[in-house]
């Protein structure tokens, strides 16, 4: 079971996003995501989302808020749970070059039409609507979601 941390970064209306393309075998290859990774040993989700944010981007976080908790349940990767974070806070400008792919700036309304994971949809939507801190647990069969979770009850897109 792993721990991880992924952020959006928020400014002007749009999130800064990662189109992972340059890692060999990488789960999330071709899919856009937010910024983030696995926790280290001794850190906690708020040490980590700080790192990595920074690791990925060259962006230090100013203002971020720990906004839910997501598991993820599939039959090819090891049980995950993801700490989400959103931030609209930071010093710096975006790195030109990112090792796990390519960053973007993209306007909210548009993100959910780029290639993600099913999953990834329901919790933009969730922090688009402002949604209390949430546990929203997300099972895949392959890269099918088979069924979505928001606090315990059965989910439905």
């Amino acid at each position: 079971m792993k721990n991880t941390t992924l952020c959006y970064i928020e400014q002007n209306g749009r999130w800064l996003l990662l189109n992972r393309n340059k890692k060999k075998n990488d789960e999330n290859g071709g899919k856009w995501i937010g910024v983030g990774g696995k926790c280290e040993e001794g850190e906690s989700p708020e040490d980590c989302v700080r790192r990595e944010v920074c690791e990925e981007t060259g962006l230090v976080l100013t203002c971020w808020r720990y906004r839910g908790l997501v598991t993820f349940v599939s039959d090819c990767y090891e049980t995950e749970y993801m700490h989400l974070f959103t931030a609209d806070g930071f010093s710096g400008a975006p790195a030109e070059n990112c090792a796990e792919g390519e960053l973007a700036w993209v306007e909210k309304h548009a993100a959910a039409g780029l290639p993600m994971w099913e999953g990834d949809r329901i919790f933009l939507r969730l922090l688009e609507q402002g949604a209390p801190f949430f546990s929203l647990k997300l099972v895949y069969r392959g890269e099918r979601l088979a069924s979505a979770a928001l606090n315990g009850e059965a989910y439905q897109a």
